[in-house]
């Protein structure tokens, strides 16, 4: 994408003035070459060369205004009419992906992330890794479609899947969908684009996306707890995603391992046994109990809710944030958030906020979305050529 940017021009000084200038497009207004000359405080005749090669890499586009409007700082244009030039967004596009044990979820932007197409195809949860990732293309063949883009006009891809996921794209557990551990996730999307792939963990893309246009908006340190059959959560620390040495970071739903009862199926079991078949169709029917009046349903369903804030307790201890999100499945239960903040107030030194997710459903692809956006930037405002074409996990 450098050569894009400059043309193909390698020049140091061509690169950097190209990704000032492009900075100084970037707000999807159109602006006059005079502007641009004044914001990025380069010379006209430096100016006007960087456009020229970025208009005919694509990215900018010159446009017409009607004679005599008003210019910025106000007044009537005079004289040699102004020259007009705008970012163009929808010169590359890029897609945010999540891979779910229920469905795949797929959403198109174009380079200024403005969504220009989504997908969703619900499947079954017993589909292997091959029959998953044909949902994943066929999902993507259909988004494109519907929108009227072509694969080679994108220029990132950004994957969410459960489990823990190396900087490669691998995945090192995945327990929630069959044949997942182990599976070259990166590797096997790459096939399908020729554009940089990256993969990252759904918990980390939603803690991404809730602070990019939810909850979390603004806030430095922040938790998202996907709470679910087991528990996990994506950290954010002054703002960035905190993956650990090995992306294994917030995977509370582990922390069980430390209390033998403390096992989902043990812990939401209304016979004594253990609930069996673990899935969330029997988690659903026993929450459905409990909000019926069910006593042993609502005692199982106070031992969920305690295990889901054990868990979090044991994150905000460590990195002790500013807010606590939380989406999943469960964050549907009724007065999730009030025992959370109680239990919250009791166990840590001093108790984060707690909201809800705001971003519903397309949290994870929202946050993949965001997570493609970001490598795109980086590539466009980049003075260093860059490395390598493709992508691994998000660091």
């Amino acid at each position: 994408m450098s050569d894009r940017l400059t043309g193909g021009d390698s020049s140091l000084l061509r690169r950097i003035n190209a990704a000032v200038t492009l900075r100084a497009l970037r707000s999807g207004q159109s602006v006059t070459l005079t502007q641009l000359v004044g914001d990025t405080g380069l010379s006209r005749p430096t100016v006007e060369g960087v456009i020229e090669s970025l208009v005919e890499s694509g990215l900018v586009a010159e446009v017409e205004h009607e004679a005599g409007a008003a210019q910025p700082g106000g007044g009537r244009q005079r004289g040699r009419p102004a020259r007009w030039f705008r970012f163009r967004a929808e010169a590359g596009h890029i897609l945010g992906i999540e891979i779910g044990v229920h469905d795949i979820r797929v959403i198109l932007a174009d380079l200024a992330g403005e969504v220009v197409g989504t997908h969703f195809k619900p499947v079954d949860e017993a589909l292997d890794a091959e029959e998953r990732l044909s949902a994943v293309r066929t999902t993507v063949a259909e988004v494109l479609r519907k929108a009227g883009i072509s694969r080679d006009n994108l220029w990132a891809v950004s994957v969410g899947s459960p489990g823990i996921v190396d900087r490669d794209g691998t995945v090192q557990l995945g327990t929630a969908m069959p044949g997942w551990t182990g599976l070259d996730l990166g590797g096997r999307l790459r096939r399908s684009f020729r554009c940089p792939v990256l993969i990252e963990n759904d918990a980390n893309l939603a803690a991404i996306a809730e602070h990019w246009q939810g909850s979390a908006v603004g806030m430095g340190d922040v938790v998202f707890v996907m709470a679910g059959l087991s528990p996990g959560a994506g950290s954010l620390i002054n703002g960035k995603l905190h993956r650990g040495f090995g992306g294994a970071a917030g995977e509370i739903g582990a922390l069980h391992l430390l209390g033998r009862e403390a096992t989902p199926e043990r812990l939401l079991s209304t016979s004594g046994k253990p609930l069996d078949p673990l899935d969330e169709a029997a988690v659903a029917r026993v929450l459905r109990l409990a909000r019926e009046g069910d006593e042993v349903a609502q005692v199982a369903m106070d031992r969920f809710l305690g295990r889901l804030v054990h868990d979090v307790a044991a994150l905000v201890l460590a990195i002790d944030p500013q807010l606590v999100v939380v989406g999943g499945w469960a964050a549907g239960l009724d007065g999730v958030l009030e025992p959370l903040r109680k239990q919250l107030a009791l166990y840590t030194l001093r108790a984060p906020e707690v909201a809800l997710a705001a971003l519903g459903s397309e949290v994870v692809a929202m946050g993949a979305l965001r997570v493609a956006l970001d490598h795109v930037e980086e590539q466009l405002f980049a003075v260093d050529p860059p490395t390598n074409g493709g992508g691994g996990a998000r660091a």
